[in-house]
């Protein structure tokens, strides 16, 4: 069964996109109408989830201003996060991700004409992203990062330690606030093994509240990051903790 599940979420994450592509394709050829590929990827998550069976359970804890530049920050453990996150997070905002994307066909273009590639192992590449999205931020659209680097936990729910700095650096140097975010289930629905099966789970997270930055200096880089990753494993705790002792009984 988990594998005629698998097919079906496949096939349909598939065929919603390439039916949006072409308008997605249409807008990415003129920066002023981006904003709106952006609405049609949002379109195609929120498409998408509910012939997939996954019922969104969100909690907000803070008012995010509608104007207002942010950078947020989640935990990543399953590649649903990306598809995830573009559902979340309402704001206009631009991906810090992996280059490797760009080979995937039609949507390696689209997420290379509308977010920010990097290579992580290379110094200048993280420079020039770390420097685009310092430019994002000043233009007033949003930063989505996944702080650890790529997926690198290897016993979720337990985060990969330490984040990486570059987004901490990016909200400091432009004093817009860190909006921290807990995924908390998305590891179950589509865990990082081989072979891949979709697993039918809601899909919980929590929007915590956001960390203001206003008069912090580059030497509060470190301080800013490990409150933002204690804010986020605090709640992958409180959320699994139960569970796990629950199940020793």
């Amino acid at each position: 069964m988990k594998v005629i599940y698998t097919i079906w979420c496949f096939f349909w994450l598939i065929l919603i996109f390439l039916l949006l592509f072409p308008f997605t394709y249409i807008c990415l050829q003129r920066k002023e109408w981006k904003p709106y590929a952006h609405r049609i990827n949002r379109l195609w998550g929120q498409l998408f989830f509910p012939l997939a069976g996954i019922r969104f359970e969100i909690e907000y804890r803070g008012q995010l201003a509608p104007k207002q530049a942010y950078v947020f920050c989640a935990n990543h453990f399953s590649y649903l996060d990306i598809a995830v996150m573009g559902v979340i997070v309402e704001h206009y905002f631009a991906f810090v991700g992996k280059a490797d994307v760009k080979d995937i066909p039609l949507f390696g273009y689209m997420f290379q004409h509308l977010h920010i590639q990097v290579k992580r192992e290379s110094t200048q590449s993280r420079v020039s992203s770390l420097n685009r999205a310092i430019k994002t931020l000043a233009q007033g659209r949003s930063i989505v990062v996944f702080p650890e680097g790529g997926i690198k936990a290897k016993q979720p729910p337990q985060m990969h330690r330490p984040f990486m700095d570059g987004a901490f650096k990016m909200a400091i140097q432009q004093q817009v606030p860190i909006v921290p975010i807990s995924l908390l289930t998305n590891y179950k629905i589509l865990p990082d093994v081989h072979p891949i099966r979709m697993h039918r789970f809601p899909m919980q997270a929590i929007v915590h509240e956001a960390i203001p930055t206003v008069g912090l200096t580059p030497q509060d880089v470190v301080s800013l990051r490990d409150k933002c990753y204690g804010v986020i494993d605090d709640e992958l705790k409180k959320h699994h903790l139960p569970q796990q002792e629950g199940s020793k009984e």
